[in-house]
């Protein structure tokens, strides 16, 4: 600050200051204010009143200002009361950061005078912790930006990879105007033009008798259709037909349509190539698979179930019910067949196989939906649970759900009461899945759980779980 421009700073011409009144404007005009002697020791402190956050550092007073500088802020506060004691001035503000008890540390940006005739300092001090902590919040949100972009440029290669490799004919056109976006060389090739010429034309441009807003509209309502519908299309280029499969999703607020190209011909090959892939698993395949009727009458199984039940051959079981060789018969089957009818699949149901001779194994089960309305069929494919349970990772202490509210019982109940409090709450667990998987059906929850139907009755009221569906 320059006052040599008006008189009014000159020696006289300001009234003085009152003492009492001097402490105030000096703790009003910064945030923390010090007096010291050169060699550092703190003669008064004076902290603005509206700075909470600073605390009471009357303790300060009498004390060396450096037990309360951070290591690395002692040079620099040296250098600057050197130049003080050789009769220099400090023209800008100097920075330090200040530590208390080692326990919180708050940075300051001092303005340094030197008043008076008996080598007396003031330190005139705002607070930087709010700067700081901007600071620190832009350097987070520039290190997310530069993750996020990495990220991206990681998606963007992934996506280019695998849309350049795959067999199928991918193209992305936006919704709004009916233009490609992006697409791959088997779609080119079907289409009859290279990837640069397609992008950012219109795809309704390379079907005969189409026009691009009729053409969008049909792509969304076949999208959103149920069952997904098909459109055909003449080719401009080479007037073949071409299927259309369109599938519609939203992306950083634009919609677009992912279609899927296939001529006739690659249908063909596609199918046949999948039948013979798909006979070659059903035989030589390890895991069990059975077809059945909608009932769970069994018509066809593979090698893979005939070993699991030790069935001779396959007229044996033929007409069958699959409840037969389910170990809590047709409450296992009821269940399966009543979710896959609902859901159309069922990824994982545990359960236990009968073999012919009594021997019961533990398997897990995945059930699918099949066939037509008018001859529907189910299918199952059973794996033998003890081979996969040996070959499973048994879960670290830091993978158990529950250990955290388990831990957090300690010291406040004994072991026994812990471990009682535990075992209710998986007996909860467990009596609960049983009645939503049998629908509410208490004989069979009782049943599957191992219970009497008595004990059942008795473990709900004690859970509350009575008047639950």
């Amino acid at each position: 600050m320059k006052t040599s421009q008006s008189k009014f700073w000159d020696f006289g011409s300001v009234p003085m200051i009152e003492p009492e009144y001097l402490g105030g404007i000096l703790a009003a005009g910064s945030d923390i204010a010090l007096f010291l002697k050169l060699d550092g020791k703190i003669l008064s402190i004076l902290v603005n009143e509206a700075e909470k956050g600073l605390g009471n550092l009357d303790h300060w007073q009498g004390r060396s200002i450096r037990e309360f500088l951070t290591p690395d802020c002692l040079p620099k506060f040296d250098n600057v009361f050197e130049k003080i004691s050789n009769g220099k001035s400090v023209l800008r503000a100097v920075e330090l950061n200040h530590q208390d008890n080692a326990v919180w540390k708050f940075p300051v940006s001092y303005s340094i005078h030197r008043v008076g005739t008996h080598d007396t300092i003031l330190m005139l001090g705002r607070d930087l912790r709010f700067l700081a902590e901007t600071q620190q919040q832009l350097v987070k949100a520039q290190i997310a930006m530069e993750r996020g972009y990495e990220e991206n440029r990681k998606f963007d290669a992934r996506f280019r990879m695998l849309l350049s490799q795959t067999r199928d004919a991918f193209v992305f056109l936006s919704a709004s105007d009916g233009r490609i976006k992006e697409t791959n060389s088997v779609a080119a090739e079907i289409l009859g033009e290279d990837i640069d010429t397609l992008q950012g034309s219109f795809f309704a441009s390379h079907f005969k008798n189409r026009r691009t807003g009729e053409f969008v509209d049909s792509l969304l309502n076949a999208s959103e259709s149920e069952p997904a519908v098909e459109i055909r299309g003449s080719l401009e280029s080479s007037g073949n037909e071409v299927r259309l499969s369109p599938s519609a999703f939203r992306s950083a607020g634009e919609r677009f349509i992912l279609c899927r190209l296939e001529t006739d011909e690659q249908k063909v090959v596609k199918d046949d190539d999948l039948s013979k892939n798909l006979l070659s698993l059903y035989q030589a395949g390890s895991d069990a698979i059975v077809f059945t009727q909608a009932n769970g009458v069994i018509e066809v199984a593979n090698n893979g179930f005939l070993d699991l039940i030790n069935a001779p051959s396959l007229p044996k079981i033929q007409g069958r019910s699959l409840a037969n060789f389910l170990s809590r018969g047709q409450i296992d089957l009821a269940l399966m067949l009543d979710n896959v009818v609902r859901s159309g699949q069922v990824r994982i149901y545990a359960t236990e196989i009968r073999n012919e001779f009594g021997a019961k194994l533990s398997v897990e089960a995945s059930v699918a939906h099949l066939g037509t309305a008018s001859r529907p069929l189910v299918a199952f494919v059973i794996r033998d649970a003890n081979r996969a349970e040996t070959l499973r990772p048994r879960p670290s202490q830091s993978q158990t759900p529950s250990k955290s509210s388990i831990v957090d019982l300690v010291g406040s109940a004994t072991l026994k009461e812990i471990v009682g409090e535990t075992n209710d709450m998986i007996e909860k667990m467990c009596i609960e899945t049983a009645i939503a998987m049998t629908k509410n059906n208490r004989a069979a929850a009782a049943e599957m759980l191992g219970l009497s139907r008595q004990s059942l009755y008795v473990k709900l009221r004690k859970f509350g779980l009575v008047a639950k569906d």
